[in-house]
């Protein structure tokens, strides 16, 4: 398992919160993809602790299934 890989489940295990690069592993999308969705509002919901971006693991399951079922439908 690499180290994204690793951080990732780590965080599952102790929190559910995820960072930038640990959220765009998850997804499966590069960190500037992510980064950029993010800057347009396009991308998963996030939250700001102490400054730091984070993303719940629940929410970006959430919104790839439902980015999922939305490109079949566009």
């Amino acid at each position: 398992m690499d180290d994204a890989n690793t951080r990732a489940a780590e965080a599952r295990l102790g929190s559910p919160y995820l960072d930038t690069k640990q959220a765009a592993h998850h997804l499966g999308l590069s960190v500037r993809t992510l980064e950029f969705m993010r800057r347009k509002r396009k991308g998963p919901p996030f939250r700001r602790h102490g400054g730091r971006v984070r993303y719940h693991i629940d929410e970006l399951d959430s919104w790839s299934r439902g980015a999922g079922r939305s490109r079949l439908h566009d």
